[in-house]
């Protein structure tokens, strides 16, 4: 949803375009061939990869009944630890070890290429691309907080990472 209300705005008013490079019919009918269309077009990839951290037996719970269930002390360990795996879930360890790679691999060409790239995920999955970006340590990104709906701004150059306002 994020990412269809900011492409709504984009300022060249381009159609965005879902694509799906998982292969199978989504990626194939997703396909555009008309060069004149794909100009009108700005594409739009979905990645499980960047799917928001797994919360297994927690999903879908809010904090209340987690706790309740439990312990405040159990949930804010599992919540805001590195390597603390709910039942059944991921850590954020867990979670860098997909979206850290798929960043590498799918994103970090095309800004070497000198594309521009709007990256539209969730809070863990961008807290463990921005550990990546910013170099922090296991200890420093539990107390990173990345507020809904905030834009984070970085500009890639051949010196590395800055990131904007930051």
């Amino acid at each position: 949803m994020t990412a269809m209300l900011a492409m709504a705005e984009h300022s060249t008013h381009k159609v965005p375009v879902l694509l799906h490079p998982q292969g199978g019919k989504l990626e194939s009918w997703s396909q555009i061939y008309s060069e004149k269309t794909q100009e009108e077009t700005i594409p739009v990839i979905v990645a499980w990869q960047l799917n928001e951290r797994m919360y297994g037996k927690l999903q879908g719970m809010n904090k209340k009944e987690m706790a309740e269930q439990f312990g405040d002390e159990q949930v804010q360990i599992w919540r805001r630890s590195f390597d603390g795996t709910p039942p059944d879930g991921e850590s954020l360890e867990m979670t860098a070890k997909r979206t850290i790679p798929y960043f590498e691999k799918e994103i970090l060409p095309l800004l070497q290429a000198g594309k521009n790239v709007f990256v539209s995920a969730h809070g863990n999955s961008l807290r463990s691309i921005v550990m990546f970006l910013d170099n922090l340590s296991k200890e420093a990104v539990v107390k990173l907080e990345i507020p809904t709906g905030d834009a984070l701004v970085y500009t890639f150059t051949d010196k590395g990472w800055s990131r904007d306002g930051g």
